[in-house]
C-alpha cells in the first residue's frame, strides 16, 4: 500500500485539482452563471440570495458531519462520490427551471463540496505532514482559485457563442467530470496517513479561541456577499458579458497565489496580524465593487477578493487549530459551523436588501462592514506573550 502512495508534490497537485472542481467550480460557477440565470428565468436579487443560500447549507451541513468518526477509513471513497456528485449535480442545473429544483440541488452540491474539502485536506494534509512538505498546503488550496479561473474562461468561450445560461452549467459539469478524471489519475489509492481516531477532549474555554470563531463567522457573512453578486453587480452596470467572465476570471488568478503570499506575510507579522490586514484589504475590495465606476471598481474587486477570501479561509483554521491542538477535528467542525452560519445568512440578507434598494450599494456596505469587525477581533484575539 505504501509504494502506491503517490510523491507529495503529486497528491498536493491532486488536492489543487479537487478543489478546483468541487469548490472552484462546484460553489463557484453559480457567481458568473447567475446574471444570465436573473434575467431568462426572471429571478429576482432575493431568489438568488436564497439559491446560493441553500448551497451554503449544505456546506454546512457537510462539513459538520464529515468532522464526525463515522467516515474513518472511507475518506477516499467518499472523496471521490462527491466528486463524481458535484459534476452531476452541475449539469442538472442546467437541466431545471424551478426555484425549488435549484434549492434543492445547489443543497446536495454544497453537501459534495465540503465531503471534498475535508477529506481530500485530510489525505493530502496528512501525507505533506508526514513528508516534511507542509508548505505545498498552498498548492492544495490554490484549486479554488484555478477552478474559479478556469469556469470563468469557460463562461467568456460559451458567452462570446451566444450560449445560455444552461450551458454553462452543463459544461461546468463536462468540466468537473475531466477534473475527476484527472484527481483519480494522480491521487492513485492514497488515504490519510495517519489513521488517528477516537474522541478528542472538550475545546478549551479560551477566550482567544472565542473570538476567532465569532471573527471567522463575520468573514463568511461579509466575503460571501461579493462572492455572490460580483457579477450581478457588473451586469447592472452594464460592462457587457465578457468583462463579466473577466472580472470573475481575475478574481480566480488573484485567489490561486494568494495562500501562498499570506502565509507567507503571516510567517512575518503572525496569524492573528496577516488575518487583520487580508480582512482590510478585502474591505477595499467590496467597497470599490460599488463605488468605484466603470471596469476599474469590479476589477479591483476581483483582485482584491479573490487575493483575500481564500487565504483568509486557511488562515482562520490554522489560528483555531494553534489554540486548540489537541482537538484538531472538533475545531475544524466549530469554526465551520460558524463561517457557514455566516455565509448562509449573507446572500439572504444582501438579495432582500438589493431587492429592496434597486442597487447592491447597501448589501456591499453591510457586507464592507462585517469584514471590518471581522479584522478587528482577530487582532485582538492574539494570545499576548507573558
Amino acid at each position: 500500500m505504501k509504494a502506491a502512495s503517490p510523491s507529495p508534490l503529486r497528491l498536493a497537485v491532486a488536492g489543487m485539482v479537487a478543489l478546483a472542481v468541487a469548490m472552484g467550480i462546484g460553489r463557484f460557477v453559480y457567481t458568473p452563471i447567475l446574471p444570465g440565470m436573473m434575467e431568462e428565468l426572471h429571478l429576482t436579487p432575493a431568489d438568488a440570495g436564497w439559491i446560493a443560500s441553500a448551497n451554503y447549507l449544505g456546506y454546512l451541513i457537510g462539513a459538520l458531519a464529515a468532522a464526525g468518526g463515522w467516515a474513518h477509513g472511507r475518506e477516499r471513497l467518499l472523496m471521490f462520490a462527491s466528486l463524481a456528485a458535484s459534476a452531476v449535480l452541475a449539469a442538472l442545473m442546467g437541466l431545471n427551471e424551478t426555484m425549488a429544483a435549484f434549492i434543492v440541488i445547489r443543497f446536495l452540491a454544497g453537501l459534495a463540496s465540503a465531503f471534498v474539502m475535508v477529506f481530500m485536506s485530510s489525505i493530502v494534509f496528512s501525507h505533506l505532514a508526514a513528508s516534511g512538505r507542509s508548505h505545498l498546503q498552498a498548492l492544495h488550496f490554490g484549486g479554488v482559485g484555478l477552478g474559479i479561473a478556469a469556469s470563468s474562461a469557460l463562461l467568456a468561450i460559451l458567452v462570446t457563442g451566444h450560449a445560455g445560461w444552461a450551458a454553462g452549467w452543463l459544461w461546468s459539469g463536462a468540466l468537473s467530470a475531466a477534473g475527476l478524471l484527472a484527481v483519480a489519475l494522480l491521487a492513485g489509492s492514497a488515504t490519510p496517513a495517519n489513521g488517528v481516531d477516537g474522541p478528542e477532549p472538550a475545546l478549551p474555554k479560551d477566550r482567544s479561541l472565542t473570538k476567532m470563531i465569532l471573527a471567522y463567522g463575520l468573514f463568511g457573512f461579509g466575503y460571501v456577499v461579493t462572492a455572490t453578486f460580483l457579477v450581478a453587480i457588473v451586469r447592472q452596470g452594464g460592462g457587457g458579458r465578457v468583462f463579466e467572465a473577466t472580472v470573475w476570471m481575475v478574481a480566480g488568478l488573484a485567489g490561486f497565489p494568494s495562500t501562498w503570499f499570506w502565509q507567507k506575510l503571516a510567517a512575518r507579522t503572525g496569524l492573528y496580524a496577516a488575518y487583520c490586514v487580508s480582512c482590510l484589504v478585502e474591505v477595499v475590495g467590496v467597497t470599490a465593487s460599488v463605488v468605484v465606476k466603470g471596469f476599474t471598481g469590479p476589477l479591483l474587486a476581483g483582485v482584491l477578493l479573490g487575493g483575500t477570501f481564500i487565504a483568509i479561509t486557511a488562515l482562520g483554521l490554522q489560528a483555531a487549530r494553534q489554540l486548540a491542538p489537541q482537538a484538531p477535528r472538533r475545531i475544524f467542525a466549530v469554526m465551520t459551523a460558524a463561517f457557514g452560519l455566516g455565509q448562509i445568512i449573507g446572500p439572504i440578507a444582501a438579495g432582500l436588501l438589493a431587492q429592496a434598494s434597486g442597487n447592491y450599494v447597501l448589501a456591499s456596505a453591510m457586507a464592507a462592514a462585517a469584514l471590518l469587525v471581522s479584522g478587528v477581533i482577530a487582532w485582538s484575539a492574539a494570545p499576548k506573550s507573558p
